[in-house]
């Protein structure tokens, strides 16, 4: 529910709004006495602390609607207040037709049309449009000028007149005007909320339904789309909007728009948006006997490629490998990287690929084969660690091993620092003279392999440590490829983020985002896990999500959960120990006040002594819901 705050200038209307209240429970959650000088810097307070609705009178009511977007209600005087007004000026006056100036601004009275010949006066009015102080004296002056027995208006046309030397008047009221603003604020506090309530459950609706959506008008002009659909095609709500349908979609002719348009009956066909194949449905909106609109909704379509039918083979034996193209290189670090590996391409020597888990070693080996001169071969990786000295002779030199499954193509060599003083040696000559020792040291063939190797630490690091022979270090430290790590790549690590939680949206039929926050947070976590460990991240994340809006608090506790505090970037501060006591200190207190009123912000801010907005904000710091 909103709040109504009365903001006035006096005190008075403070006690007859009490009174008011006690006979009936308008929803009145805040009053105060403002000057007119300060009155939008109270009002935006007021705002910041949850007033939906403002009510005021006069030159504030006016400041408020001209600095302000929030609704006001205006407090109006009624004709029986502005008769008692008139009745106590002729009193003042004591002259026969006194000239009675009523300044101000429209909004603020009744209708005056016959109080001349009702109350035996000439009642002149001024009325103010642009706001401001200086235009309300300016009124006041132009009324004295003109002969002005008596001024009634506010306490800027009141202080005016006085500083002139003429009569003036108040304009106070009875309880009556007041009752009249409270009832009204209160209808439009109920109107408001309906339509907030109707327009929550319809976004509740576009956001979590799995199809795309698409709201026409009655002429087939695009009104609105929801965020699944926007993702689908490619293009904003904002680029839509206005255009006609068969401009984004061919298929829906204009005999489709008849059938739906004109004789409000339901159509689906198979579109194509963006290169996408989708099954959407038309539907009629039926209001009145009559047609006002439609609604389409679209279903992504699965259709299997060529290359997934033939179980994922290119040429019919081949496995479909990564293209430099496909690798993330947004980044000048990845650039760089990447363009060295295009020349190493041209070579037959082979080439050392060095980065953390989970980075693109293998995509990067796959990309130089494939452009290599022997990318009508095959491309065959073994992995070397947890294998005995025995297991690796076997599936890397063995009679049926890597090497005779590379023959023509590549071998890759994952982790080679693991393999044995004994295995660098075949290594090394198969590298260097082409042959293949099996089992039988005397059993040598020949080989035509080109040979990569992924290393966990640099080539000079292994030979300073005896773990590689030294022929072998001199035969492998020609062609180099070190891959920086996604947390060096800013622009790739927010690409790869992005893309990752769309796809897994995709993937299990749901729609959601990331908040700013929640996305600062995962481009400064250090990611020492890199493409695997952001892939199963985002999969926990999207899987688990309960809300449509992933905030940093998601982020930080789903991080934590998984992976605990990162101790390679945490420092200890001893020094800091007594802020981070106080701030645990503060955060306990913020959530047992949150307990306490049962998750009420409104009753724990007030406790505290705190703003709405600061205590949203330190929920925020504190992770705490």
């Amino acid at each position: 529910m909103g709040k109504i705050a009365l903001l006035v200038s006096r005190e008075e209307m403070i006690y007859q709004a009490h009174n008011i209240l006690q006979e009936r429970k308008y929803p009145i959650s805040e009053m105060k006495v403002v000057r007119s000088e300060s009155v939008v810097i109270e009002a935006r307070q007021s705002i910041a602390d949850g007033a939906s609705i403002i009510i005021a009178r006069g030159l504030q009511a006016s400041l408020i609607k001209q600095y302000t977007d929030i609704p006001v209600v205006e407090i109006v005087l009624t004709a029986q207040e502005m008769a008692l007004l008139i009745m106590r000026a002729k009193q003042i006056v004591k002259k026969p037709q006194p000239v009675i100036a009523v300044v101000g601004f429209k909004n603020m009275f009744c209708d005056m049309s016959y109080f001349d010949e009702l109350y035996d006066i000439q009642l002149r009015t001024y009325y103010g449009t642009q706001g401001m102080e200086r235009e309300l004296k300016e009124l006041v002056s132009q009324a004295v000028q003109e002969g002005a027995d008596l001024i009634v208006g506010g306490d800027t046309a009141v202080d005016a007149a006085t500083v002139m030397g003429v009569p003036s008047l108040f304009l106070s009221m009875t309880e009556d005007s007041l009752k009249n603003a409270f009832s009204m604020a209160e209808s439009m506090e109920y109107a408001m909320n309906v339509e907030k309530k109707s327009a929550a459950r319809m976004e509740t609706l576009l956001d979590y339904t799995f199809n795309g959506v698409i709201q026409l008008d009655s002429e087939g002009v695009v009104k609105g789309v929801n965020p699944l659909l926007e993702d689908m095609i490619g293009r904003s709500q904002e680029e839509l909007k206005g255009l006609m349908i068969g401009d984004i979609a061919p298929e829906v002719g204009s005999d489709v728009l008849e059938r739906v348009l004109g004789s409000g009956k339901e159509y689906s066909l198979f579109l194509d948006l963006n290169h996408t194949s989708v099954f959407a449905v038309l539907a009629p909106i039926l209001y009145d006997d009559g047609v006002d609109g439609a609604i389409i909704t679209c279903h992504r379509m699965t259709i299997k490629k060529s290359e997934e039918k033939d179980g994922g083979k290119r040429g019919g034996h081949l496995p479909v490998l990564t293209r430099f193209e496909d690798i993330l290189q947004e980044s000048p670090a990845m650039k760089e990287c990447v363009r060295l590996a295009r020349l190493y391409a041209m070579s037959r020597q082979p080439v050392v690929i060095m980065g953390e888990a989970g980075s693109e070693k293998k995509m990067m080996a796959q990309s130089i084969h494939g452009s290599s001169a022997c990318s009508r071969g095959p491309f065959v990786d073994v992995p070397c660690d947890g294998l005995s000295n025995r297991e690796q002779q076997e599936v890397l030199f063995g009679d049926r091993g890597a090497a005779v499954q590379a023959q023509g193509g590549t071998l890759l060599i994952q982790d080679a620092d693991c393999l044995t003083a004994a295995n660098q040696y075949y290594l090394y000559q198969m590298i260097r003279f082409h042959v293949c020792h099996g089992q039988d040291i005397g059993q040598v063939r020949k080989i035509n392999v080109r040979v990569m190797v992924t290393l966990r630490t640099s080539l000079v690091s292994l030979v300073k440590e005896g773990k590689i022979r030294r022929d072998l270090y001199y035969l492998l430290s020609g062609l180099e490829v070190k891959i920086p790590p996604l947390r060096e790549r800013p622009e790739d690590l927010k690409r790869k983020l992005e893309s990752t939680v769309r796809e897994c949206c995709e993937r299990y039929g749901r729609y959601h985002v990331l908040t700013e926050g929640a996305m600062k947070i995962l481009k400064e976590y250090p990611w020492r896990g890199n493409l695997f460990q952001i892939d199963s991240f985002c999969d926990r994340l999207i899987l688990t999500a309960s809300r449509r809006s992933l905030d940093e608090i998601t982020v930080k506790r789903l991080l934590r959960e998984l992976y605990g505090e990162d101790e390679e970037d945490t420092e200890e501060n001893p020094e800091g120990k007594n802020e981070d006591q106080d701030i645990c200190e503060e955060a306990a207190l913020i959530a047992r006040t949150l307990k306490k009123h049962g998750g009420s912000r409104e009753k724990t801010a007030k406790e505290l002594g705190i703003s709405k907005a600061t205590l949203w904000r330190k929920m925020k710091k504190y992770e705490l819901e």
